[in-house]
């Protein structure tokens, strides 16, 4: 395996088997902005998409090798069922598999560095072959809980034998592999950033706005959101609800449950499905609550940084990643509040909470605002994710 030239920066390889833009891919883009000149960074994806443009638009070498459509939107929940589709999609990887062994051999990386589940896997062998590190960013919690039974036990077996190193998003991720992680925050850009106060609602608005932003999917929540909606309903009817995002993976069945839900409970002319944004900024400001639902511990939680940066009144689920991103040192005043997972009663107790002492909600936002922007710069994702590299890179 080579060793980088110390009067060269360190060349890396990420692989990421989406040019979708959810939020690891995002996060993906604000680590590229932010990374210094001791780091020479392209990225190769499986399918084209948007994030191809933000990558490229950022000054980052993107290219794209294409891997089988039905193959590259295989969910995770059918990865974990044995059938013969399943073995044909393996199939169809092998073709796939030598085509990207000779184009990573052929980039002569330091490093390669794999930032899904997917890419994780399909990365080895290429490493491998080219003479590189390989370097996992897991952002996602391989726990039975999250992920089919089967995939996390294959992850976890993996996890232990084929990387040389391991990045992942939160302390909540790092506790679920079996071997030793570097914790790197997804950070957020400065662009991000609220831009002086944070204006007051607008005065011909005549009910509060309670939202969720993020992938549509059973792992967030949209489904305990609108089943709190009828509690808050009750004591603010000129109350509305809006669902941010869109469902990919399969979740359109799941996305229609909710659409179901709200229409059963009385609830759908209150709730507006807004659908994909790419910057939320705006969608964030004009809520009064931002909502994380998530039934099951989510392995990070960007939204929730996100509305802290924007000084927006955070209510979400205690577990997972969330409750590192809220914790304070004990006897300090908390920065968001924290509700059960999967209990929507608790669910419209916060949002309740937060809408009853306006005030209240506001200073807290302001508080965590500041906390939020001291933890979780790109800026210090960079240093501690350019810092892997460089120790991975010359460690043989």
């Amino acid at each position: 395996m080579r060793s980088p030239r110390a009067d060269r920066p360190t060349r890396v390889l990420v692989l990421d088997h989406t040019g979708e833009l959810g939020g690891a891919e995002l996060a993906l883009v604000r680590l590229c902005q932010a990374l210094g000149p001791e780091v020479d960074v392209r990225v190769l994806l499986f399918s084209d998409g948007p994030l191809v443009g933000r990558l490229r638009g950022v000054g980052v070498p993107t290219e794209v090798l294409a891997l089988d459509r039905r193959t590259a939107s295989t969910s995770r929940e059918s990865v974990g069922r044995a059938s013969l589709s399943q073995l044909v999609s393996l199939l169809r990887l092998v073709p796939f598999g030598w085509a990207l062994a000779r184009r990573v051999r052929a980039l002569r990386p330091d490093v390669v560095h794999t930032t899904s589940l997917k890419a994780d896997l399909l990365g080895v062998v290429p490493a491998r072959c080219a003479g590189s590190t390989l370097v996992w960013h897991v952002h996602d919690r391989i726990a039975d809980d999250y992920l089919p039974p089967r995939v996390a036990r294959v992850f976890r077996w993996a996890a232990s034998r084929f990387p040389d190193e391991v990045i992942v998003n939160s302390e909540a991720t790092a506790s679920t592999l079996p071997v030793g992680t570097t914790v790197a925050y997804p950070g957020f850009g400065p662009e991000q950033v609220l831009a002086g106060p944070r204006s007051p609602r607008p005065a011909e608005r005549r009910g509060p706005v309670v939202g969720m932003v993020g992938r549509i999917s059973p792992t967030k929540g949209q489904l305990e959101l609108v089943r709190a909606a009828r509690a808050v309903l009750d004591r603010y009817p000129d109350a509305a609800f809006r669902i941010v995002g869109e469902p990919s993976f399969g979740a359109e069945q799941y996305a229609d449950e909710v659409r179901e839900e709200a229409s059963r409970l009385g609830v759908a002319d209150h709730v507006t499905w807004v659908g994909f944004v790419a910057d939320t900024s705006a969608e964030l400001d004009a809520l009064d609550v931002c909502v994380h639902a998530s039934p099951v511990p989510e392995p990070f939680g960007q939204v929730v940084v996100e509305a802290m940066i924007r000084e927006v009144p955070v209510v979400a689920t205690r577990a997972g990643g969330v409750v590192e991103i809220l914790a304070v040192p004990e006897g300090e005043p908390e920065l968001g509040l924290l509700v059960e997972p999967g209990d929507a009663a608790s669910l419209a107790q916060g949002v309740l909470a937060v809408l009853d002492a306006p005030d209240e909600a506001r200073r807290r936002a302001a508080r965590a605002a500041i906390v939020a922007r001291r933890r979780y710069s790109a800026g210090r994702t960079a240093e501690v994710v350019s810092g892997v590299w460089s120790r991975a890179g010359r460690a043989r």
